[in-house]
């Protein structure tokens, strides 16, 4: 059927196609630019003393641009929170990693002890709850998926549901931790949440 499809076309499209990318590289940088931006801020002072125009200068993004993406200071620091537990969410199976590990347990907790400033930042904004619960969510989703793929024989409803308890069980293991100065090696977390979460699950 291409073969019906004059060649001047077929290079437009491929034109747009290759806009359409450019564009799409170009918001996500600007988009991350803003991230980091709020992040380094939120290093220096509570979250609430921090302005829009803080974040543009420390950016060099303009006004504009901003709320092109956002609409307020919230919404660029829940996007940004949602963009990173969906890249750490799926990251067992963006890598092929065994169908046996559910959530990338150590690697998260590894992420949050490298980042104690920025996580100590977090709790004093208000917002580490807000946050949690947009993890669980997606968390929840990802492990719905691996045990799916794990071959675990269960009905729709119920394996939501279980996703949902062991996405919950990974968050309430994480306060311990956090409670306890992190003290436990993330790797130990990681087998611990494991054989909690298979404890009363096998693959189908």
């Amino acid at each position: 059927m291409s073969g019906n499809v004059p060649e001047g076309k077929i290079g437009l499209a491929k034109s747009v196609e290759e806009a359409r990318a450019k564009m799409d590289r170009r918001v996500l940088r600007t988009r991350d630019t803003l991230g980091d931006a709020l992040v380094e801020l939120m290093h220096e002072k509570p979250f609430d003393d921090i302005t829009v125009q803080d974040v543009l200068d420390r950016a060099g993004v303009g006004r504009s641009t901003f709320y092109t993406h956002y609409r307020d200071m919230d919404d660029l620091f829940l996007s940004d929170v949602e963009d990173f537990f969906e890249l750490f969410s799926t990251a067992l199976t963006r890598h092929g990693a065994s169908l046996m590990r559910l959530a990338p347990v150590a690697e998260l907790f590894a992420h949050i002890s490298d980042a104690r400033e920025f996580f100590a930042a977090l709790v004093a904004s208000g917002k580490v709850h807000d946050v949690q619960a947009l993890g669980q969510g997606l968390f929840a989703r990802s492990i719905e998926e691996r045990l799916h793929l794990a071959g675990v024989e269960m009905d729709a409803v119920q394996l939501a549901a279980q996703s949902h308890a062991l996405a919950g069980s990974l968050f309430a293991l994480l306060d311990w931790w956090i409670d306890h100065g992190m003290k436990a090696d993330p790797k130990e977390m990681d087998a611990l949440f494991h054989r909690m979460a298979w404890g009363g699950i096998r693959p189908g």
